[in-house]
């Protein structure tokens, strides 16, 4: 079921927002990494034009590591958080410089050390800045492959445990992408587009509303 899915959703071409755009376009884990710390709790709308404002200021950790903290906070601005977002920034890229000769891990282990940075902020570091297999489970990975039946868990980082045993290896890497695509796009939080979705036959939706998937 889960392959005839993706490929679905690969042929449905839906629109993706500016932020998934560019974090497409990153080949360099650490603007993976700080461009995702902007985007946590906060829409891809208000997100997008903060990350490139912040890029604007610089693009490796030596230039974030010497940054005023104000500067960095007016240039992010208004994403959630900006001002603990802006020390976490900074302070990471210290760590960068003073710990690991400039270079971001490519652990969940050593990546979750940093301040801010969950296990969802580490496996999408690990996929689009690393290109290794990882599964980032954000709330519209969690919701959808709740909806669909393909799992049955009550938390994301559960998601990620599942999806971990069950999904095929090939498709960790660009499930978030697909289903964050999919979930702004038709399979939204509430009021979903069913009668627009590519792939409602494979859908169990009504048996598996009770789960908290927002």
């Amino acid at each position: 079921m889960i392959e005839k899915i993706i490929k679905i959703l690969k042929a449905a071409n839906q629109p993706q927002s500016d932020f998934v755009k560019l974090m497409e376009t990153f080949a360099d884990p650490f603007l993976v990494l700080i461009a995702c710390i902007l985007s946590l709790r906060t829409n891809d709308k208000t997100t997008y034009p903060a990350t490139l404002r912040m890029l604007e200021l610089g693009k490796t950790p030596s230039e974030f590591a010497n940054l005023d903290v104000k500067k960095l906070e007016r240039a992010i601005f208004p994403v959630g958080f900006y001002k603990n977002k802006a020390k976490q920034i900074i302070e990471l890229s210290r760590i960068l410089i003073e710990k690991y000769n400039l270079k971001v891990p490519d652990t969940i282990d050593e990546l979750v050390k940093f301040k801010g940075v969950g296990r969802k902020t580490a496996n999408l570091v690990l996929a689009k800045g690393f290109r290794k297999p990882a599964i980032c489970v954000d709330v519209h990975v969690h919701r959808i492959c709740n909806r669909l039946g393909y799992v049955q868990t009550k938390t994301p980082e559960e998601t990620e445990f599942a999806l971990r045993k069950k999904l095929p290896q090939e498709f960790w890497i660009d499930i978030n992408t697909l289903l964050v695509t999919h979930g702004q796009n038709t399979c939204k939080p509430v009021k979903p587009l069913c009668e627009n979705c590519p792939i409602k036959k494979y859908c169990k939706k009504e048996s598996t509303e009770k789960v908290s998937i927002k």
